[in-house]
């Protein structure tokens, strides 16, 4: 089996396909450029690669390099070029794809939303690692932006996602699995991880951290670290190869040309690239691989429900406010009891699965578009008609009621409570459920008073809280706020998902002008933070003065921002919504 060319003046042999290899490198110096010609002769040989993408730009490996020739056999799944489309749900049964049929694949994920691709790739990640144990082959897995998949700084909602790919990364080899952690920022990439690396290429580093962090790693591995400064100087396309253990090589090369597109590359005004395709006999056995798959994971999963139902209702004409019920409600009652008696049994095999996930919200839109489905014929001919179906612990054995109420698409001060409520206590309500939309199950109080209009400790926020409380409508749950199936069903839920922009335009529209000033960088900059000096420069503010830490403590108080660091600030992930 042949070497891999990176060089004129440097080979790799074929195991390259199992190591760790980085590649690291300014923005602009060619990384990504890098990695895809070394992905390019891993295909060459025959060996099995894999590229988790959330760039969108490794498409062009089926390219060649003049944009119109056919590249490499490699699939594309997701994004703007993919062979067949993507859902975040398909984690794992994308990996067992991947790993039983022996496909090479680029896995575009440029086009979820951050909790969705965290999602995706611990769901991925897991059952990879899993499924390669009992089946081990030579494998290269490329994470593009390696950062993402395992960050240095830990969130709650990223352990799963991280532990998996931790794993992969420090066993995979055992297993026939090679890593390619590429990255522009090694001081986010994990250090536990990136101290596993066994031969590293690094082009073009400017900044103080990035060199920093690649200290620590020549540092580990025992090598030279007065090179560092070098760094800075080198050419695009030019770079250092350390590998002090597999290789025993410290080498200043030129990178060879790449034989594929350079999809990374800066786009051109009036070139427009059309991706080449694979064999309409194999496009079409990898679609009916994930039909299923795709199929599946939208049924079950209540996000994806969500979508559905929020793309039925634009085709449905619903009321906004109270409408008198115009024909034989009690026929209505009896075709919806009906409709739901029909499927106890779906119910009972998955009631289980769907009960374990704190929010039911999935649960009733499921069986509303359902429902829906089938009076549709009766509601084309009779006057509009907008039921909200309330599926409580006995719905299996009652026939569902219809509670004809409007529904409000933001939290408001002038939303109309429901009979028996105070407007306060409404407000709290339609705050908890507002969030449980967007997929935040029991917020934090700070959170849910802040959206209500009030603050926390004060008699106004606390007094109809503990109201509600005792009425049995809310659960505290810690510093949280959960709502009972009572309470949800006296709540004003969006009739459509909140997108990332809209809540960001609804929480500055809230905040004080201080507190808005400092919020917006931070919005701007996610995932990244900034440092306090870099925070009060973009909201025109002195480090230090109690003009900018007061809104700032006040921000991290209401849970919008968080400190991963000392002298470091970052929205929290709560405020992009998948």
């Amino acid at each position: 089996m042949k070497n891999l060319k990176i060089s004129k003046e440097l080979s790799l042999p074929p195991d390259a396909v199992t190591q760790t290899i980085g590649i690291i490198g300014r923005k602009g110096a060619g990384k990504t450029y890098l990695a895809t010609m070394v992905a390019e002769q891993m295909l060459d040989i025959k060996a099995q690669t894999v590229i988790i993408d959330p760039v969108g730009v490794w498409w062009g490996l089926r390219i060649a390099a003049d944009g119109k020739t056919k590249g490499k056999e490699i699939f594309v799944i997701g994004g703007d070029h993919g062979d067949i489309p993507l859902v975040p749900e398909a984690g794992k049964k994308l990996a067992q794809l991947i790993v039983e049929k022996g496909i090479s694949a680029v896995i575009d994920v440029s086009g979820f939303g951050v909790g969705e691709h965290k999602r995706f790739c611990a769901d991925f990640g897991e059952e990879f690692f899993q499924l390669k144990k009992r089946n081990r082959s030579p494998l290269s897995l490329i994470l593009e932006e390696a950062q993402l998949v395992v960050p240095q700084n830990i969130r709650l909602e990223e352990a799963r996602m991280y532990s998996a790919f931790e794993r992969i990364v420090r066993l995979g080899r055992n297993y026939g699995i090679g890593v390619q952690l590429v990255t522009q920022r090694p001081q986010s990439v994990n250090k536990e991880v990136l101290s596993q690396v066994e031969c590293l290429f690094v082009l073009q580093v400017t900044g103080p951290h990035e060199r920093k962090a690649l200290e620590y790693w020549v540092q580990e591995v025992g090598a030279d670290r007065t090179l560092i400064g070098e760094l800075p100087g080198l050419a695009r396309g030019e770079g250092y190869v350390w590998s002090p253990q597999w290789l025993g090589i410290f080498k200043r090369v030129h990178f060879s040309k790449k034989t594929t597109f350079d999809a990374s590359a800066t786009p051109e005004v009036g070139k427009t690239i059309k991706a080449a395709s694979l064999s309409a006999v194999d496009v079409e056995k990898l679609k009916t691989d994930m039909a299923e798959v795709i199929s599946q994971a939208e049924k079950d999963d209540p996000v994806a429900l969500r979508r559905q139902i929020a793309e039925l209702k634009k085709g449905v004409n619903l009321p906004q406010k109270e409408v008198k019920v115009g024909f034989d409600q009690k026929f209505v009652e009896n075709t919806l009891k009906k409709a739901l008696l029909g499927r106890d049994k779906e119910w009972e095999a998955n009631s289980g699965q769907w009960r374990n996930q704190a929010s039911r919200l999935g649960i009733a839109i499921n069986k509303m578009a359902k429902i829906i489905a089938e009076i549709e014929p009766l509601l084309a001919t009779t006057p509009p008609l907008k039921p909200q179906v309330n599926i409580s612990e006995t719905a299996l054995k009652e026939p569902p009621l219809i509670v004809v109420k409007p529904h409000s698409a933001e939290i408001s001060q002038t939303n109309t409570p429901n009979e028996g409520i105070s407007g306060p206590e409404q407000r709290i309500l339609d705050a908890v459920a507002w969030q449980e939309s967007i997929g935040i199950d029991h917020p934090e109080q700070t959170a849910v008073a802040f959206l209500a209009g009030y603050k926390v400790g004060g008699g106004a926020f606390n007094n109809p809280k503990g109201a509600l409380r005792k009425r049995g409508l809310i659960e505290y749950v810690g510093s949280t706020i959960g709502l009972t199936a009572e309470g949800r069903a006296l709540a004003n839920t969006p009739d459509t998902p909140l997108t990332t922009e809209a809540l960001h335009e609804k929480i500055l529209a809230r905040l004080d002008g201080p507190e808005r000033r400092l919020l917006k960088p931070l919005l701007e900059s996610y995932p990244n933070s900034l440092t306090n000096e870099e925070l009060a420069q973009a909201a025109e503010y002195e480090v230090g003065g109690g003009a900018f830490n007061n809104p700032k403590g006040r921000l991290r108080t209401l849970g919008l921002i968080e400190y991963p660091a000392s002298g470091q600030n970052r929205a929290r992930d709560i405020l992009f919504i998948e």
